[in-house]
């Protein structure tokens, strides 16, 4: 029995060494990279890139262009058009910079124009896409009402975290901070740390001054106002009237964005 039971151990052993180098075999087999009859497919697919396997939903490769450099994480989706075979017209419509890294499980859905810069890092579960449904009608069901398109942009060596989605239009400065799980839309200046729902500057960089916390809404007006009355008036400015225009928050100086 003792023997047995060593055999069996040895078994299950040999099984997952032959299971995990097997999976391991298929995985780099799987591999999309330029030189693969899937990474011809694209509208140009970069020296040094690849897709690792297993791939997400991949359609519309001709109208998709990766840089150079580029990785694209585990089970993410890279898609042009609403379905495959969708023609999109003689230009592609999703461009991914140089030295990119798109995180596990992302998805990354163009119809009209997605623009990803170079070394544009993001989380896993990413969501970006250029299209969304109207509900211009409250008595049709959204999904039947038909999807209106709006460009997107993300600048050079920005970072987005984990959960984060990026809906029509949004135009994201360079080196942009977005938090895990932000709402991004609208635009977004550069160097600054955004997060909430939607996504707000929390943090901005001053080339004088570093890293600092921006006031709190409408206190940069109320202070002006406080001074030029100081001023109109010749008389000191009330300085309890100041600090309850910052009472939401200080104005902060970081050597750092963390």
């Amino acid at each position: 029995m003792p023997s047995l039971g060593v055999a069996a151990r040895a078994w299950r052993y040999l099984a997952a060494w032959a299971v995990h180098a097997a999976w391991r075999w298929t995985q780099r087999a799987g591999t999309v990279t330029a030189n693969t009859g899937a990474g011809r497919k694209f509208a140009s697919f970069g020296p040094g890139s690849l897709l690792a396997f297993p791939t997400g939903t991949i359609y519309g490769e001709q109208w998709i262009e990766i840089g150079a450099g580029t990785m694209v994480g585990e089970q993410a989706s890279i898609c042009a058009g609403m379905s495959p075979g969708h023609d999109l017209g003689p230009g592609s419509v999703l461009r991914i910079g140089d030295r990119c890294v798109i995180g596990r499980g992302s998805h990354i859905v163009a119809h009209q124009s997605i623009d990803v810069g170079d070394d544009v890092f993001t989380g896993p579960y990413v969501y970006i896409t250029d299209q969304n449904h109207k509900y211009s009608d409250p008595d049709l069901p959204i999904g039947r009402q038909w999807p209106v398109n709006a460009p997107v942009s993300i600048g050079a060596g920005t970072w987005l975290g984990t959960g984060v989605i990026v809906l029509p239009g949004a135009v994201i400065g360079k080196n942009v901070v977005v938090a895990a799980g932000s709402v991004v839309r609208g635009e977004i200046p550069d160097r600054c740390v955004v997060a909430g729902v939607p996504a707000r500057v929390v943090k901005e960089f001053d080339p004088e001054t570093g890293w600092t916390k921006p006031l709190p809404g409408g206190s940069e007006e109320r202070i002006a106002s406080l001074v030029n009355e100081a001023l109109v008036t010749e008389t000191l400015v009330d300085v309890a009237l100041v600090n309850e225009a910052l009472e939401d928050g200080d104005l902060l100086t970081e050597g750092s964005p963390g």
